[in-house]
């Protein structure tokens, strides 16, 4: 036996006792108890994967095209009639879309932390907006890499820094005109052999809006919990351009994908959370945590599939995992739903769970919500608390300021003042029936015929929060519903000390 061989043979029977003595479970990256180095960690998940993979078999490529800030009912597929989005249409009947797919938050950094551990906030460490997970947790890119992928992010797939989450390639630039500039030119001069598994992330249609429009704002209808003013059917008209911007660009990213990449190429699109409007974004209505999602695999995947099942973003981090043949790590909160995409299954989640702890300083707010597919409770946990945003705080031209008309209203006319009103403060408890109330606009917590519904989804919900070791944690000092004139914005401070 030469050096070279006994040095693979020492090295194969370190690896095996290591693994006859420690399950492969308890070296999980997303183990509570004791944490475990990424050299360790990475060398079990590419031992592991050597193992399972034959030489002669390529995984599939991935493609993962995220947007930001785009509720799913504005979107033809999910019943929305203002525009018209043809390439998402097309990836619709190249695959599959899921009727019931939610986020783990509604808010930007919140959900792509979840999405990128698969772990729900209060495990991962990523609890209020801004904030990432914590270092020492296995990220998806790291576990794709060890499975024989080649990583790269494009744009906003990460909050921030997308070399935090390992992958190899990355640039933050997040407008499309970059976005599509950085995509054509990397994939064009390519030369790396291995399965690519790529992540495009757009700013469309977060704002800032283009002070331009294509749309009408006199021909748009709008959500029935919006006050129908004139310049909210501006801003509408703005957000909703970037809808059919982000949709143009899909159809070149798919053209430029299918000229570069393998026929066997797993397409995902998604968006991170609700849009920038009241009841959307940084809520736990359905329409803040409530996304697109479709996927597609030719062969694998049926054409112009719909499921009702439900998932959360924490569930793509296995589903992908399993997707490369990859082992499902232990303790994690999101459950691969690979047997929903081919077929084998029809259901998924029983529960969806969802967490708000706020902003910074514009939004001091936490919730915490279950989902049945029937019912939802919302657990406003600080029902004191005044609930003010980036739109209502900063009035912006390029985005809110439709909030002053809002608030002229109010003055005037009872219904009116009556959503600002629901807009700033919320009940305690808020229960809605989904299937005959989709707006969720008749509150029934209170009505003595569901109080046994209440109950026991408050009873699961809490015991879930038991579960997940959340502190309900209030991240920075808090404005009162009694003070409204102290709800301005304010400086950039340091965290108020927790409290519950």
């Amino acid at each position: 036996m030469n050096h070279l061989q006994s040095s693979i043979s020492f090295r194969g029977v370190r690896v095996l006792l290591l693994l006859l003595l420690f399950p492969l479970s308890t070296f999980s990256a997303y183990a509570q108890e004791t944490p475990v180095s990424t050299a360790v960690k990475a060398t079990l998940v590419s031992s592991s994967a050597s193992t399972r993979s034959s030489p002669t078999t390529r995984l599939p490529d991935i493609v993962v095209y995220l947007v930001d800030d785009l509720s799913a009912a504005d979107l033809p597929l999910y019943g929305g009639t203002n525009i018209g989005t043809p390439a998402l249409d097309h990836l619709a009947a190249d695959g599959m879309t899921f009727d019931r797919a939610f986020v783990a938050s509604p808010s930007c950094a919140v959900s792509r932390a979840a999405l990128l551990t698969g772990l729900m906030p209060a495990r991962n460490g990523a609890e209020e907006n801004h904030s990432s997970p914590r270092a020492e947790l296995l990220k998806l890119p790291t576990v794709l890499n060890k499975l024989g992928y080649q990583t790269a992010a494009f744009g906003k797939v990460a909050h921030r820094n997308a070399a935090d989450y390992g992958f190899e390639i990355h640039n933050p630039k997040k407008t499309i005109p970059e976005v599509r500039k950085r995509v054509k030119t990397f994939l064009e001069n390519r030369s790396d052999q291995r399965p690519l598994a790529l992540f495009v992330g757009v700013s469309d249609p977060h704002v800032p809006w283009p002070a331009k429009s294509t749309i009408d704002p006199s021909k748009m209808s709008l959500p029935p919990q919006l006050l129908d003013t004139p310049r909210t059917r501006v801003q509408r008209s703005r957000y909703l351009q970037e809808v059919k911007d982000l949709d143009a660009y899909l159809a070149e990213l798919r053209k430029l994908t299918d000229q570069h990449l393998s026929e066997d190429q797993l397409f995902v699109f998604s968006s991170d959370h609700g849009a920038q409007f009241p009841f959307g974004k940084w809520t736990l209505y359905d329409e803040g945590i409530q996304v697109p999602m479709i996927v597609a695999r030719p062969g694998k995947i049926k054409a112009g599939a719909r499921t009702e099942a439900m998932v959360s973003w924490v569930d793509l981090l296995p589903t992908l995992i399993d997707v490369a043949g990859g082992e499902v790590p232990e303790n994690l909160d999101g459950k691969s739903f690979a047997s929903v995409l081919s077929g084998e299954k029809k259901t998924h989640r029983q529960r969806i769970f969802a967490t708000h702890s706020g902003d910074r300083q514009m939004n001091v707010y936490l919730s915490r919500s279950i989902r049945s597919g029937k019912h939802k409770l919302i657990w406003n946990v600080h029902p004191e608390f005044a609930f003010t945003t980036h739109i209502d705080l900063l009035l912006r031209e390029t985005s809110g300021d439709y909030f002053k008309e809002w608030l002229d209203r109010a003055k005037k006319d009872e219904a009116a003042k009556n959503v600002v009103a629901k807009h700033h403060g919320r009940p305690e408890f808020e229960l809605y029936d989904l299937q005959v109330d989709p707006n969720e606009l008749k509150n029934l917590a209170n009505d003595p015929e569901h109080r046994s519904v209440r109950d026991r989804l408050n009873s699961e919900l809490k015991d879930w929060i038991k579960q997940q070791g959340d502190q309900l944690t209030v991240f920075h000092e808090p404005l009162l519903l009694e003070a409204p004139e102290t709800w301005v914005p304010r400086k950039q401070q340091r965290p108020a000390k927790k409290r519950k």
